[in-house]
């Protein structure tokens, strides 16, 4: 049915993320296929890493930990955007074309009085990415 798995991950908040890494971790092993892990990151010195090198090996850890703990085939996708606030919707959709992901898993809020004015990273890739979007409420 599926045959790549794309998942958005925030570093800084991956135990906000555990229902959706659950999910994906499911759906790959149920599959047979790759779960990607897929972050955005900036030029800039952050609290995750001083450069987007280290940034990518910090993923790619976390990639290798999530194949180790699930038993499941994993990768990683480092994007740098000059913006991650404002580039980040963009930059999925791109990565998701770039990896022929045909899911996206990505974890998102219950949605509240703002999503109104400024959609969900989740609600924008749902209505924009080529690829089936499933939806992880945290």
């Amino acid at each position: 049915m599926f045959t790549r798995i794309m998942v958005p991950v925030d570093l800084a908040h991956v135990n906000r993320l555990e229902k959706a890494l659950t999910c994906a971790a499911d759906l790959g092993k149920l599959y047979s296929i790759p779960v990607i892990y897929v972050g955005v990151t900036t030029a800039l010195p952050s609290k995750l890493a001083h450069t987007p090198q280290e940034f990518r090996e910090r993923l790619k850890e976390f990639a290798a930990e999530q194949a180790r703990v699930a038993g499941i085939e994993t990768g990683y996708f480092a994007l740098e955007t000059h913006d991650p606030a404002i580039d980040l919707d963009p930059a999925l959709i791109r990565a998701a074309s770039e990896l022929e992901a045909d899911l996206i898993v990505v974890a998102s809020h219950i949605p509240n009085l703002m999503d109104y004015v400024w959609p969900s990273n989740g609600g924008t890739l749902a209505a924009h990415a080529k690829s089936s979007v499933l939806v992880v409420r945290i």
